[in-house]
């Protein structure tokens, strides 16, 4: 579970990046899913939008895409951010401590 401290961290690292994965009307489906498991993987941080011509509600994203391993981080307008931890990124993220 992520603290407030981290959450802040995330979002202001999220900020700089653009939506990587946009849903549409196919909505939410396994491959998206593997998609983003996969990109999480790589990357740890990323950024979800959901396009005007879908059916898939704010709610259903979140619910969707957050399980025991990725965290929801942020909810702006129809754009989500998910964290993973991974120990096969790139680049790993260094979340500040919790106390």
């Amino acid at each position: 579970m992520l603290n407030p401290k981290q959450k802040a961290y995330l979002k202001s690292l999220a900020q700089k990046e653009k939506a990587v994965f946009q849903i549409g009307k196919d909505g939410l489906n396994e491959n998206l899913y593997n998609d983003v498991i996969n990109y999480l993987n790589k990357h740890e941080l990323i950024k979800i939008s959901i396009l005007q011509n879908s059916f898939v509600s704010e709610e259903e994203c979140i619910e969707f895409f957050t399980d025991e391993d990725i965290q929801f981080v942020e909810h702006k307008g129809r754009t989500f951010v998910f964290y993973m931890h991974s120990d096969n990124a790139k680049n790993p993220i260094e979340l500040p401590k919790k106390k």
